[in-house]
């Protein structure tokens, strides 16, 4: 770890815009001080990834007044030992998911088994899962061998078999994979990167059959026992691949290799990265998401494991479709807190996917753009819960319903009793036009538990901080937390039913040095106390007999709470949510709730 880093610029290449920030150590602590914006330029006519970067990086300098460029060379080391503190700075450091990211395919032999361990090492690597083919997919050969030829993955990662197993299936697979000869989506001269992390004992085999059509790696198995994973050496294989082969294909990025001062990470990675040093940092479990255009990142860490899931058809714009065809209209209706009929609906959906770039101009505009935000947040959770699973150490097979049951067969790692933060990021999040927005938004679409803070990314700088975290973690969390995280505040919510308007809870707010505010919550009311985040106070909870705020059924609990710009939520709508189904009903409960708030103030 270096400690002497003064002056640091980072930058994230999106695939649509790169950003830039700079990081400053004032005094004892790190900053981040300016930002700077431009389109990315991966794509024709430039086709230089490091023009964007430079463009960025120039608009920081007009804003702090410092000299970071020559010519197209970013001056380092800081200038400060030659006598001016305004010249260069000392580490530039960047991200990328330009190009649409890492693509990869994932073998396995039995799906549900080495499949998923292998689809989960790529994952957290921050790679789009394209395919997972395993021996018992039921598909027949030549589907598989036509699957893997069509899809033109940047990289294929094998796996398959506890060490010391049998070794038949993974030679077959290794065998289709030969026989469809699989080319790689950029750079037609290089051969396509191929990890092996199966069974050792199959190594030599595998070995004779793909060492001359693919460029092989081999690493340890990420399943060498049935009830063990180990995925890191599969996930580090991974990021040495992806700017070995990967990288190097991508227009102008050898300059950008060459120009950072570290390895460049995969964005999601990046993300993935900070959320573990957060959590590792606080002993906290969290639940991150960042929603894009496209697709949708959750990352999770409870009791130390982490897990990310990429939705990869779940955005706000490119994908917004899929989330009504995945969600169905009526969950995106329930959300709508005005009455409007289905084709208008699904017109203004559509105009959105035609037109991704475009942001709401109307309240009605604005408001059907957050209920489409909840579904694709919901579905991204649920999507993620069957996936964040403990190991499966029988053969098990698992259909879609499954998925959704998952949720109370105890088989998934996400307790949302034991949850402590979620953070939000992506544009919808991190701008929409007030912070209680988000905070509902996230609230109505995760159905947090008992006691849960919610945070959102102010700038969508967690991508830089990920990597940063990588060479100067004081650095990295420094600025997570005094800039990065803007903290909305604490939702408190009891696990239980009741009919509107019985008594769910009984509550104290005692705030240091303020007054003490008490009262009693009725089912299905939602209640807002300004809480602001220096103000730390301790609540206490007497719940109803059949309701749960952590410590089991009717038992009190007080606990310490911060707030947040937005304050504390109290919210006794019940779990799970549940919405009138007559239309002018529910339209009249959302107006209620919205209200109590202030969501979308007159």
């Amino acid at each position: 770890m270096d400690r002497s880093l003064n002056v640091i610029v980072a930058t994230d290449c999106g695939s649509t815009t790169t950003k830039a920030i700079l990081i400053e150590k004032v005094g004892d602590e790190y900053r981040q001080t300016y930002r700077g914006e431009a389109p990315t330029t991966v794509e024709a006519p430039f086709e230089d990834v490091t023009r964007g970067v430079l463009n960025a990086i120039a608009e920081i300098e007009e804003l702090s007044g410092r000299t970071i460029l020559a010519g197209d060379q970013i001056i380092t080391p800081n200038r400060t030992a030659q006598g001016d503190p305004n010249i260069g700075v000392d580490i530039y450091i960047s991200t990328s998911s330009a190009g649409g990211g890492l693509q990869m395919m994932v073998t396995g032999v039995v799906q549900n088994m080495t499949g998923e361990s292998a689809q989960r090492a790529a994952l957290g690597a921050g790679a789009i899962v394209i395919d997972v083919l395993a021996s018992n997919d039921g598909r027949l050969p030549y589907e598989k061998i036509e699957r893997i030829r069509a899809m033109r993955p940047d990289m294929i990662l094998m796996s398959g078999g506890t060490d010391g197993g049998a070794v038949t299936h993974v030679v077959e697979m290794a065998e289709y994979v030969a026989a469809a000869e699989p080319r790689p989506r950029f750079g037609s001269t290089y051969k396509l990167p191929l990890i092996y992390a199966g069974n050792k004992d199959a190594q030599p085999q595998v070995k004779k059959i793909l060492e001359e059509k693919t460029a092989l790696e081999t690493t340890d198995n990420i399943r060498p026992v049935l009830e063990r994973e180990n995925l890191g050496p599969a996930r580090n294989k991974i990021h040495d691949l992806f700017l070995e082969h990967v990288m190097q294909q991508a227009p102008g990025y050898k300059k950008l290799i060459e120009m950072a001062g570290a390895p460049i990470m995969p964005t999601p990675a990046a993300v993935g990265v900070i959320m573990e040093t957060i959590a590792k940092r606080e002993g906290i479990n969290l639940i991150g998401v960042d929603i894009g255009g496209a697709t949708t990142d959750v990352f999770s860490v409870f009791n130390g494991i982490f897990n990310r899931t990429v939705s990869a058809n779940l955005g706000m714009s490119y994908s917004i479709s899929n989330v009504l065809a995945e969600a169905g209209l009526a969950n995106i209706m329930r959300w709508v807190p005005f009455t409007i009929d289905e084709q208008t609906l699904r017109n203004r959906i559509k105009n959105k996917m035609v037109r991704p770039t475009t942001i709401p101009q109307t309240l009605d505009e604005l408001q059907i753009e957050h209920a489409i935000a909840r579904e694709a947040l919901r579905l991204a959770l649920l999507h993620h819960k069957s996936m964040a699973t403990g190991q499966k150490g029988v053969q098990q097979e698992r259909t879609i319903s499954d998925v959704f049951e998952q949720q109370t067969s105890g088989k998934t790692l996400i307790d949302l009793l034991r949850l402590n933060l979620i953070v939000g990021s992506g544009g919808i999040l991190s701008h929409a036009p007030r912070r209680v927005q988000s905070m509902l938004m996230m609230v109505d679409a995760y159905e947090p538990l008992g006691i849960t803070t919610l945070s959102v990314d102010s700038i969508f700088m967690m991508p830089h901080l990920g990597v940063l975290s990588t060479i100067n973690e004081k650095a990295a969390t420094d600025v997570f937390v005094r800039d990065c995280m803007i903290y909305l505040g604490t939702c408190i919510a009891p696990l239980g039913q009741g009919k509107e308007g019985e008594r769910c809870l009984d509550y104290q707010l005692a705030i240091a040095d303020g007054p003490t505010d008490k009262g009693t919550l009725i089912f299905g009311e939602l209640k807002l106390i300004p809480l602001t985040r220096d103000q730390e106070a301790t609540v206490t909870l007497h719940p109803a007999k059949q309701v749960d705020v952590g410590n089991g059924p009717g038992q009190p609990v007080t606990s310490k709470v911060q707030g947040g710009v937005v304050g504390l939520l109290l919210d006794a709508r019940g779990r799970p949510l549940q919405l009138p189904t007559d239309q002018a009903a529910r339209v009249a409960t959302l107006t209620k709730w919205f209200n109590a708030v202030g969501l979308y103030p007159a």
